[in-house]
């Protein structure tokens, strides 16, 4: 390539002229300046290589230098953006921790005042109670009031409170009787003549009647929904009107009212106790609501929501929760069988003041009910006792009785008839015996069921005599009066398979059957149609053991045992 710079340089270059450079000089010098001139296209293209590449890394490093200040501007707007997301909470917890202190004192402030307002409510409580209990000779006299706003219906817990009004009044001569009662539509004479009439008992000193006028405000009637918690409220309130009217000495609750007992003992400054015949709530209460069953207090249309069993759950748990703090506050505790003493015990957590006291059975008035076969004319009579409300599922009675009337059909059984004898309270009570009244139309048994309300003592005790099988059908029954009166009376019981029935009534005396527990229609059913098909010396027995194991529930044991219970009361 350099030679074929030289050619062209000699084919174009003139001839030297005399004074021109010799050729090998010229020649040299050419070859000399052409070395220097790619050189320095070398050293240019060089230069202008590292110019690109610095160009290059420059651009790349600005290119850097704008993302990182690009991110960096992004987060610093982001956690602007959320410091402004966060003022907003941050001025709402400062305002709140601005108000905390105030807060905190006001709510002090509206304790105390709350504090005084009820000591003065006692102290005024306590001088009405000093001036009420002194008597015409000056002397001090201790009053005893029975909270039973019922007290003039005929069921068992009637006659635990007449029975301990006459135990006491024994003891205790010289003390005031009082009773609260919501029976505003009879006088205090009705009252102790219904108590004779249907108890066979007689008080033999007076008792003071205070008529309550706020009954309605326990009735369930009135709470649709939530019927527990509005019963129990209505009976603070129930309670605070019989205080205001009297405020007494001693306060037994004798009726299920729990939680009038706070209200009693911290107000009033009495001494409680409580006769529990059926704990408002009971731990079988939430199994059934847990374990979605249907039943008279859990509706269908709750059972088949799972959300509103676990709401009425959560509830229900509540309301255990308050019924055992206003339990706890009483100094003694009454409870008529095993089966409530166990839900008690669990409830109110009072195991050191807590007894089985067996509510009062009128066991020796029926012992001269002779025990033989009992004839009034070519059949069976069927007798139920107790008050006709709905956990006592009379319904289950009648369809049983049904079905026992379609076997007869297809058997030879003699002819039947159910009795049905109890005490109406109210409306209530009134329309439910109407509702019964239908279906045995509509099961075609009107002819064969009979209805006795609010019968007399004596009468009672007729039916009694001439039945062949005492009926019962209340799940879970506290204890069953009813029960023990029929076992008495020489009457072959057949109870539900729950409750005090199966665990201290209808047990085996001395290894021998005292009668039979069922629990379905079809269990009773067929359990009255094997009573009937027994020989006459096979019921003698049950009958004889029967009454034998019922003298455990007498008057006289009652009496023994309320006044050793309640003696704590009196030091």
């Amino acid at each position: 390539m350099f030679l074929s710079h030289i050619d062209v340089y000699l084919s174009t270059t003139p001839p030297p002229t005399p004074t021109s450079l010799p050729l090998s000089l010229q020649i040299s010098k050419l070859v000399f300046r052409e070395r220097d001139r790619q050189t320095e296209r070398e050293r240019k293209r060089e230069r202008e290589r590292k110019l690109s590449v610095r160009h290059l890394i420059k651009a790349a490093a600005e290119a850097l230098l704008s993302k990182s200040h690009n991110a960096a501007q992004g987060q610093e707007e982001e956690e602007n953006v959320g410091q402004k997301r966060q003022r907003p909470s941050e001025q709402v917890r400062g305002f709140f921790y601005s108000l905390f202190f105030p807060g905190l004192i006001v709510c002090g402030i509206l304790c105390l005042c709350l504090i005084l307002i009820l000591w003065g409510i006692r102290v005024l409580l306590q001088r009405k109670k000093n001036s009420a209990s002194t008597g015409k000779k000056g002397e001090d006299q201790m009053v005893i009031a029975f909270f039973h706003p019922y007290c003039n219906a005929g069921g068992g817990g009637e006659r635990v409170l007449w029975c301990a009004l006459r135990a006491l009044q024994k003891k205790y001569p010289a003390a005031v009787y009082v009773v609260y009662t919501g029976d505003v539509n009879v006088s205090s004479e009705q009252i102790l003549e219904g108590a004779f009439r249907r108890f066979n008992i007689r008080l033999t000193h007076p008792v003071r009647f205070v008529f309550l006028r706020k009954r309605y405000l326990v009735e369930d009637s009135l709470y649709p929904y939530f019927t527990l918690l509005g019963q129990s409220l209505g009976s603070i309130f129930l309670g605070w009107e019989a205080l205001m009217q009297c405020v007494p000495d001693i306060y037994i609750d004798s009726m299920g009212y729990a939680f009038t007992l706070p209200l009693f003992k911290y107000l009033g400054g009495c001494r409680v106790g409580s006769y529990v015949h059926y704990p408002t709530i009971s731990t079988d209460m939430l199994s059934v609501v847990k374990n979605q069953n249907a039943r008279f207090n859990n509706a269908t249309f709750i059972t088949r929501n799972p959300f509103l069993s676990k709401v009425k759950l959560i509830y229900y748990y509540l309301f255990a929760f308050l019924y055992g703090l206003v339990g706890s506050c009483s100094d003694i505790v009454m409870v008529n069988s095993s089966w409530t003493l166990n839900h008690i015990l669990s409830l109110w957590k009072v195991g050191h003041c807590t007894n089985i006291v067996y509510p009062p059975c009128d066991v020796h008035t029926f012992l001269d009910i002779p025990l033989e076969e009992k004839k009034m004319t070519p059949g069976h009579l069927l007798v139920s006792v107790g008050q006709f409300r709905p956990e006592k599922n009379h319904p289950l009675q009648i369809r049983a009785f049904a079905k026992l009337l379609n076997m007869r059909k297809t058997e030879s059984l003699p002819s039947l008839k159910l009795v049905l004898i109890g005490g109406c309270r109210n409306q209530d009570d009134e329309f439910r015996v109407n509702q019964l009244r239908r279906l045995c139309e509509d099961l075609g048994v009107q002819e064969d069921v009979e209805f006795k309300i609010n019968i007399p003592f004596d009468e009672l005790k007729n039916y009694l005599s001439k039945g062949t099988i005492g009926l019962h059908t209340m799940w879970n029954e506290h204890f069953g009066i009813g029960v023990v009166e029929c076992m008495a009376a020489g009457t072959i019981i057949l109870a539900h398979n729950s409750g005090g029935p199966k665990l201290d009534i209808v047990i085996p005396y001395e290894g021998e059957v005292t009668g039979f527990l069922a629990e379905s229609e079809e269990g009773y059913a067929e359990t009255m149609a094997r009573i009937l098909s027994m020989s006459e010396e096979q019921r003698l027995q049950i009958r004889n053991n029967a009454r034998a194991s019922a003298s455990r529930f007498s008057d006289q044991e009652f009496e023994v045992t309320f006044l050793s219970s309640v003696e704590k009361l009196f030091k």
